[in-house]
């Protein structure tokens, strides 16, 4: 077993179902879940926040709702508009690691990162190192690159 296996061996069943739910969901908005490694038992875990973004929100919400000091990976459903008028509902996942965080941190989250993404089933990623990076505009041009 590798390092990176042994973190995201610690993604419990519940928050497995509940990425499932929300890749699949039928909403026709923007929403997000947040999630981060309890350093102390290598689990990867849902961010908690005093609104729930996994229903709705918007860009700006998740951009104040995140920290800009922790690396965290962000699971974004994004509502997109396409020029021929068509909307698509893209998801994204997003690695901010910022500059100058702890490396074990740093580490650890990238080693955790690729067999997250495997295991939530996402393909359009990306990582940011600066939280405010975080735009409709920049989620425009990601989708655009993925087509």
């Amino acid at each position: 077993m590798t390092a990176a296996n042994s973190f995201c061996d610690t993604i419990s069943e519940e928050l497995k179902k509940k990425m499932k739910s929300f890749r699949f969901r039928k909403t026709k908005t923007i929403a997000a879940i947040v999630l981060k490694i309890d350093m102390k038992t290598g689990e990867v875990v849902e961010e908690e926040f005093d609104e729930d973004l996994s229903e709705e929100c918007s860009i700006e919400q998740i951009v104040e709702e995140v920290s800009a000091h922790q690396p965290r990976y962000i699971v974004i459903s994004y509502k997109y508009i396409h020029d021929d008028g068509h909307t698509s509902y893209p998801l994204f996942f997003v690695y901010f690691c910022p500059r100058g965080c702890n490396p074990e941190q740093m580490m650890r989250y990238a080693g955790s990162k690729t067999v997250l993404q495997n295991e939530i089933g996402v393909t359009k990623t990306f990582q940011i190192s600066e939280i405010e990076t975080l735009t409709t505009e920049y989620l425009d041009s990601q989708v655009k690159f993925y087509r």
